[in-house]
C-alpha cells in the first residue's frame, strides 16, 4: 500500500533550483538572512540617529546657522555620509559573512547543490542580492539625513530658509560624496565574500573582515615608524596602496579643491600625496582581486566537508 502510494507522488517536492529563475535565487537568499537583516538594520538605525543628535549637539549650530548656513549644511550630510559609510560597511562586512560564512558552516551549501544550483550562479545571486540591500541602505539613510537635517532646522531657527543658499555645486558634491560611499561599499562586500569564500568559515570570514580595516590603518602607523628608523620613503609610499586609508580619504582626493568644507573624510590616510586617479585604480584593483579570490574556489573546490 505504501509503495503505491509513493509512486503517485511527484519525483520531487521542491523544483531544482537549477530550474528558478535569477531573481528567484537572489529572492530566496534575502529570505534566508531576512531575521538577521532586520534585527541589524533596527540596530543600525538607533546607532545612526545617536551618532547623528550627538554630531548636531557637538558644535555650535545656531552660529553656523546665522552666519554660514551652507557650511552647516556641508557639515550635516557630508559628516553623516562618512557615519553611514563607517556603520553601513561593519552592517555589510556581517551581513555578508552571515550570507556566505553560514551556509559553509552549517553544511547548508551542499543541499543547495545537491537540488542542482550552480556554484558560481549562488555566488552570484548573493553578491546581487547584496549589491541591492547596499543601494537600499544608502538611498534610504541618505534620506533620513535630510529630514533630520531639517528637523534640526526648525527646532533651532523655526523655518527651512537656510535651504535657500544651496547652491548646484552643493548637489554637484554631495553627488560625489554619496559616490564615494558606494565605492566603499562595493569594495566591502566584496572584501568579506573573498575571506568567507576562502576560509569556508563563518568564524573566519566574519573575523576576518572585520579585522581587515582596523590592522590596514594602524599599518599606516607601521610604516611611518619604519620610515623613520630607515630613513627610507619606502615605507610611506607603501601607504598609498593601503585599502582602507584609501577609501577613508577618497571624498577628499574626488572633491575639487575649493569645494571641500573639511566634514567629507575621516580616518587613517596615506602618509604620502595620493591623486584621485590613483586612488581609483588601486581600489579596483582591490576589488578585482577580491572577487577572483572568492570567485575561483567557489567555482573550482568542491564542497565535501
Amino acid at each position: 500500500m505504501s509503495l503505491q502510494v509513493a509512486s503517485t507522488l511527484p519525483e520531487t517536492s521542491l523544483p531544482p533550483v537549477a530550474h528558478t529563475s535569477f531573481l528567484s535565487m537572489v529572492r530566496g537568499e534575502f529570505l534566508k538572512i531576512a531575521r538577521v537583516f532586520w534585527l541589524m538594520l533596527t540596530i543600525l538605525c538607533a546607532g545612526f540617529i545617536l551618532a547623528f543628535l550627538l554630531g548636531a549637539n557637538a558644535q555650535d549650530s545656531r552660529g553656523y546657522l546665522r552666519h554660514t548656513p551652507l557650511l552647516f549644511l556641508y557639515n550635516s550630510l557630508e559628516s553623516n555620509l562618512v557615519i553611514i559609510r563607517i556603520l553601513v560597511g561593519i552592517f555589510l562586512l556581517i551581513l555578508t559573512s552571515f550570507t556566505i560564512g553560514r551556509e559553509y558552516q552549517y553544511g547548508t551549501i551542499r543541499i543547495l547543490l545537491a537540488r542542482g544550483a550552480g556554484r558560481v550562479q549562488l555566488l552570484l545571486a548573493k553578491l546581487t542580492m547584496l549589491s541591492l540591500i547596499a543601494l537600499a541602505l544608502l538611498a534610504a539613510f541618505t534620506l533620513l539625513t535630510i529630514v533630520l537635517t531639517g528637523c534640526v532646522l526648525l527646532a533651532l531657527t523655526g523655518n527651512l530658509n537656510a535651504l535657500s543658499t544651496i547652491t548646484p555645486a552643493f548637489w554637484s558634491n554631495i553627488g560625489i560624496d554619496l559616490l564615494t560611499v558606494l565605492i566603499s561599499m562595493g569594495a566591502t562586500i566584496l572584501l568579506a565574500t573573498a575571506m568567507n569564500a576562502l576560509g569556508r568559515s563563518l568564524t573566519f570570514g566574519l573575523s576576518a573582515s572585520l579585522i581587515w580595516f582596523p590592522l590596514d590603518n594602524m599599518a599606516t602607523l607601521i610604516m611611518n615608524v619604519l620610515a623613520q628608523l630607515t630613513h627610507t620613503d619606502f615605507w610611506l609610499n607603501a601607504t598609498s596602496y593601503f585599502l582602507g586609508p584609501l577609501l577613508n580619504r577618497l571624498p577628499t582626493m574626488l572633491l575639487p579643491v575649493a569645494a571641500r568644507s573639511g566634514f567629507e573624510s575621516f580616518g587613517t590616510e596615506p602618509l604620502v600625496p595620493v591623486d584621485a586617479t590613483h586612488a581609483l585604480w588601486v581600489i579596483a584593483v582591490y576589488a578585482l582581486l577580491f572577487f577572483f579570490v572568492a570567485l575561483v574556489p567557489t567555482w573550482k573546490r568542491d564542497v565535501r566537508e
